[in-house]
């Protein structure tokens, strides 16, 4: 195959529940090559969970994919759940899944939130950590935060709008917190409405073109309540990080090799915070995508990521 094409769907060869602290279990599963180089594949949100399509990122003759999904997310239970759910507990997740599946080191790929888990997980651990492909950045600051709730509004002014109007304009200049005693709400018919408005808002402003296929999945039951719920309870706490802890601890990892895939036209991970990242972290190679915007699944974006899973099947020994 060439370099720029997604590999063809796959089965899991083993997938299982992880039982976890307070409540939580944990969805895995394994495509691929069993005996192959192991990678982790980080889903996005925080709460979006992971799709069978993320399997195609990596070549199955060389790569023992590992995929899940983080508590609270996917098919992880409870779905939603946030006790329990912070940075450093996803992070001693991941670990227990490493333990738990005796991987020694691996490849480590994260878009979106993905990639600030990516990042936060490598800081931690480095010497678990073959390298990291990175997409679509997001270090978690206040700024992206705010940008997210209230700047993108000057780009997609119809979904911010669309966004803002369960809300009373009494409570709009406090949006996070707006949304935040909707989403938790034990009332479905509260919640469940906040959290399709929420996410069908993020995937109307995650691709350079209008994509309806990418606004469904977003604003699907499946995907919504996970990925409202859970992002609004990490961008409340500032995802349990002090602030810029990502650039500040990024001298734990420059010796490892990284590949940065950015969209020029990321409206919901602005392109600024993958220049910051890439000022710190001149070592790492920096892939800008000049006719995208955040989607994975946008042509150039798609292509630049399995250039890099293909670059690292030349470093990563199965």
């Amino acid at each position: 195959m060439t370099t720029h094409t997604l590999y063809p769907e796959i089965s899991a060869y083993q997938s299982g529940m992880l039982a976890l602290d307070h409540g939580h279990t944990l969805y895995y599963e394994e495509s691929g090559n069993p005996n192959g180089a192991p990678v982790l594949f980080l889903h996005g949100g925080p709460g979006a969970g992971a799709t069978t399509g993320h399997r195609r990122f990596f070549d199955p003759q060389h790569y023992r994919i590992i995929i899940f999904d983080q508590r609270g997310a996917g098919r992880s239970t409870p779905l939603g759940g946030l006790e329990a759910n912070t940075t450093p507990i996803l992070i001693a997740d991941i670990e227990l899944l490493r333990q738990h599946l005796g991987v020694s080191r691996w490849l480590v790929f994260g878009g979106s939130w993905g990639s600030t888990l990516a990042l936060a997980y490598a800081e931690a651990h480095p010497h678990r950590c073959h390298g990291l492909i990175l997409r679509g950045i997001f270090l978690c600051r206040d700024s992206e935060i705010q940008w997210f709730l209230y700047g993108l509004r000057h780009l997609f002014p119809e979904a911010w709008d669309t966004f803002v109007a369960p809300i009373p304009e009494a409570e709009r200049h406090d949006l996070l917190n707006a949304y935040h005693r909707r989403l938790t709400d034990p009332d479905p018919a509260i919640h469940l409405p906040a959290a399709r408005t929420w996410s069908a808002y993020e995937g109307a402003c995650s691709t350079l073109l209008p994509d309806p296929e990418t606004v469904g999945h977003f604003a699907s039951d499946g995907v919504a309540l996970g990925l409202a719920r859970i992002e609004a309870h990490y961008f409340r706490n500032q995802i349990f990080l002090p602030e810029n802890a990502l650039l500040d601890n990024i001298q734990r990892i420059r010796h490892l090799p990284a590949i940065i895939v950015q969209g020029r036209y990321d409206a919901v991970c602005p392109i600024v915070s993958a220049d910051d990242l890439r000022k710190a972290w001149p070592e790492a190679e920096y892939v800008i995508i000049p006719d995208a915007g955040h989607s994975a699944w946008e042509p150039g974006i798609t292509a630049a990521l399995v250039r890099a899973t293909e670059y690292f099947k030349t470093i990563t020994q199965r």
